[in-house]
């Protein structure tokens, strides 16, 4: 049984065991979780792939060898595709795209919103470093025809481009182009791709897990009281107030 199937299960019958509202005890509790048994090899695979998707290369090897958990792709893909996504970090878009198309050219020939967003890095890049007339050359030879193609990626060519209008960007209403959060939205976007590409999952499945169980004590919040994780670092019970 997989471990999501095991946590719709609980929650079933947590939900059902608090048709009320009541106190649960830690006894009561900890004799609960207790019953739920959890195999070592599905707690592994889920360590594996939260390595895997994070592109924690060194870690998954290691982990490979003391744990006989086999990934589900080849490692070594996972060093490019962490190179795509530390040169879009870095604001090098023309190695990143280069890079992915040495992985899969395919990537951006079958997906012109995530070539166009590495396109539009490219131009803010351009801003970034003060080449205005470059960034205008760019933004009117290679996005432009894009835009009258796609009223979305006009729309964002427009937000990007006005980043000009500003000396002083800190009072430019689209100044948020030049954070470094949105290059690592777009290295995101281009690792959740890459991973498109490779069968395997674009996010790590620990988080969603760890959301499940937020969820699940939220609505049992409303049923009952009983030893619950505040502390997801610790994963420590503590006993409700009195």
């Amino acid at each position: 049984m997989s471990l999501f199937s095991i946590v719709l299960r609980e929650l079933a019958e947590i939900r059902a065991m608090a048709s009320s509202k009541k106190l649960i005890t830690r006894d009561e509790w900890e004799k609960k979780l207790s019953n739920v048994k959890v195999r070592k090899e599905d707690m592994n695979k889920l360590v594996m792939n939260f390595l895997v998707t994070e592109g924690y290369v060194e870690a998954a090897e290691k982990f490979r060898l003391e744990s006989g958990t086999e990934p589900d792709i080849d490692l070594a893909t996972i060093t490019d595709r962490m190179a795509v996504k530390k040169a879009v970090q870095s604001g090098n878009v023309e190695d990143a795209i280069e890079k992915v198309n040495d992985l899969n050219p395919e990537i951006l020939d079958t997906n012109p919103q995530l070539f166009f967003h590495l396109q539009q890095q490219r131009l803010i890049e351009l801003i970034r470093n003060g080449k205005v007339e470059e960034a205008l050359e760019f933004a009117q030879e290679e996005l432009a025809p894009r835009g009258e193609e796609n009223q979305s990626f006009l729309e964002e060519l427009e937000r990007t481009v006005a980043l000009l209008a500003f000396e002083d960007v800190s009072n430019c209403p689209v100044g948020e182009l030049l954070d470094i959060s949105q290059r690592l939205k777009t290295a995101s976007e281009v690792n959740a791709a890459i991973l498109t590409s490779q069968s395997h999952e674009k996010d790590p499945k620990l988080p969603s897990l760890l959301k499940m169980l937020l969820w699940a004590q939220n609505q049992l919040d409303e049923k009952a009281t009983y030893p619950r994780i505040n502390d997801l670092a610790t994963a420590m019970l503590e006993d409700p107030p009195v």
